[in-house]
Parts: C-alpha cells; structure tokens; sequence
C-alpha cells in the first residue's frame, strides 16, 4: 500500500451551506486530532488524509457569507449544522458571490431570515472571472453543495471547471458524472470527475440498500418498500417546491432499486423527502419499511426508524471523495472514476453492490484496480 505522504489538494466548494460547514470543521478537526479522529472514513487512503485537504475558495450567493472567510461562513445562518470542530481559524480562504442562476428558489427568500437565503448585494462573478480565480488559486477539485434542483447552476460549474481543468465532486442530484454527454466531455478534456449525489456515511440509502441487499441473499422476495425523510435544514425547505426535487427522488430510489434482483413496479416504491420540520435543524430522521414474503410465502416485514445529524454524514465521505479525485488526477486519469463514484454515490455511472464497490475503492486507491 502506498502510504507516502503527498502534497496538499486544492479545493474550492462551491455553495458554502451545512454539508460545507461540516467539510470546513472536518478538515480543521482532522489536522487538529491527526490519528485519534473519530469517524473517520479510509483515514489512509492512496497516501492522502483528511489534512491533506486545503480549501482554498468558496462560492456563495449569501450576503451573511460572500466576502468572510470560510471559517466565518461555516457558522453564518441560514446553516444550522452540529458545530462539532468550531476552531476553524485556520480556514482563512474568502467566500466569493457565485451567479444566482436557478440555485436560488423564489421560496427561499421569503421564509425567516434565519432559515432561508438573503442575497448578497455584491456583483455576481462572471463566467470568465471564476475561471481565472480557480487557476489563479491552483484548484485541483471543485465540490459542488449547491441546493438539489439547480440543473443551471451544475451545469454552470461543471463547465467552469472543464475550461479550468479541474476535477468535479458533484454532490448534489443533477446528473453530471453519470451523464454520458457530460461524462464525455471530461473525459475529452483529460479530466477525471466523481459523483453523482453523495450516500451519506450512515444514512437511510446505504441502510435502505443493506436491508434489501440482505433479504435478496437471503432468499425473501421484497414485495413493496418505503423510505420517508424529514429534516429541519434549508435542503428540506428548498425541497418544499416539489419541482425542485425530482431528480433527487430518481437518485434515492434508483440506488434502492440496483440492489434488487428484479425492479419493483413504480407503485410498489416510494423514497425521498417527505416533509420539512423547522425545530429538527440539520437532524434528518428516516422511516424505511420492507415488505416481503419468506419462504411459502410466509409474511415478513421490516420497521427502521434513523435518526442522524445529515451534513457530516454527507462531509466524512465527501473528504473521501476529493482525495479520489486527486488520486485520479495523479495518475493522468480522465473522466467519470467509477469504483469511487460506485462506493460513494447514489447515481453513479455504474451501480455496483456496496461490498464490492468497497474492495473496488480500495484497489483503486492502492493501483490494485484491473
């Protein structure tokens, strides 16, 4: 295993709200506990660690964030995330003003002004003018946090990032990576990219695929299943407007229907967000039932209740991701990586079986792979 340590990896986050929050404060709390971090996923991984991760830029469209710096941003409202790390002065690289594009949902602006956007008065950069900043700041990966819906705003971004020659971390449901138009252009381009829509480190996908996964081994025949969510944070307000949230229910069900030997008819499944609860803050609580028969058709069924704080659930794997990116971008890789996109998103460009994609990570982490 390579375990040499390697130079710092350059990334810019684009949409500084509770999943950045908690990226920026597990970047600080990585290099502040080193080896006694808790909870940390794959803390060696392909000679890079969490602390090898420098955030160099953010991006936002809040007037409580353009212009501080990250570490301020990361505990500037509407974020309401667990503040597990809060010395973040090492985190001194500036917010700039993203464009609005559809990032920003008409809804958004009109709730209380601890919950939702307010916009900065400060001129949107241009297109151009972000490019030369991310050369400039010697960007290696881009992570994308902005709020599920924003297909122009991706689309923007990824763009960017092609003429800038930087690696895409797409954490959000538009589909960039797992797009085969897009997924060509990077690969064109020499670039390589990970995404689409992060499985969260515990959260109710990866435990909603494992049950299934486990009653396909076992032999039960699934008949029906539902995953209902809830949470406080602005990406449950933001997903209020229903529009905005069908590609991230697509996201959240294909990946439970990949793991099923035969696809259940669309009436049988239901997955996605469910409600906004203003007073559960960044909690996200699942409710996942499964409903099947065992052997002779004897009746079964299966009542989950979890409970988890949803940005560093996102944010442990998101530090995962970033340094898959550089691996790849070493060894002169270019477009989609796909056993870390397996492992780590809901919408790869391959839906791979959890385990398997776990032993792919790590062989390509390792150079193992192929």
């Amino acid at each position: 295993m390579n375990t040499t340590t390697k130079t710092s990896i350059r990334t810019a986050i684009v949409g500084v709200g509770n999943c950045a929050s908690s990226l920026i404060q597990g970047v600080s709390y990585c290099r502040a506990k080193g080896d006694a971090a808790i909870g940390v996923s794959f803390p060696n991984l392909g000679g890079y660690t969490p602390a090898d991760v420098e955030l160099v830029a953010g991006f936002d469209v809040d007037k409580r964030k353009v212009g501080k710096t990250l570490g301020e941003a990361a505990f500037a409202a509407p974020n309401c995330t667990e503040q597990f790390h809060t010395e973040v002065s090492d985190q001194q690289a500036l917010v700039y003003r993203a464009p609005d594009l559809d990032g920003v949902a008409a809804h958004m602006l009109s709730k209380p002004e601890d919950r939702s956007f307010r916009l900065s008065d400060a001129p949107e950069m241009a297109r151009d003018e972000i490019i030369d900043l991310l050369r400039e700041k010697g960007v290696e990966v881009l992570i994308i946090f902005l709020p599920v819906g924003s297909q122009k705003a991706v689309e923007f971004w990824a763009g960017c990032a092609l003429e800038a020659g930087v690696s895409i971390v797409n954490g959000i449901p538009v589909f960039i990576v797992s797009n085969p138009v897009w997924a060509e252009k990077f690969t064109k381009a020499g670039i390589p990219c990970v995404g689409d829509d992060f499985k969260a480190q515990l959260g109710a996908t990866i435990v909603h695929r494992t049950l299934a996964n486990l009653a396909e081994m076992r032999g039960v025949q699934i008949d029906r299943t539902y995953q209902l969510n809830v949470g406080g944070n602005t990406d449950f307000l933001n997903m209020t407007e229903h529009d905005r949230l069908a590609s991230k229910r697509e996201s959240k069900t294909e990946a439970v229907q990949a793991v099923m030997e035969e696809r259940l008819p669309t009436d049988d499944i239901r997955i996605g967000p469910s409600d906004y609860v203003p007073w559960l803050n960044d909690r996200k609580v699942a409710y996942v039932r499964l409903e099947g028969r065992l052997f002779g058709g004897a009746r079964t069924n299966i009542e989950l209740r979890l409970d988890v704080e949803d940005s560093p659930n996102a944010a442990a794997e998101a530090l995962t991701a970033i340094r898959c990116a550089r691996i790849a971008r070493d060894r002169g890789m270019a477009g989609p990586v796909a056993a870390a996109s397996a492992f780590l998103f809901k919408h790869p460009p391959e839906q791979i079986e959890d385990t398997d994609a776990h032993d792919a990570l790590l062989a390509f982490a390792n150079g193992d792979e192929g």
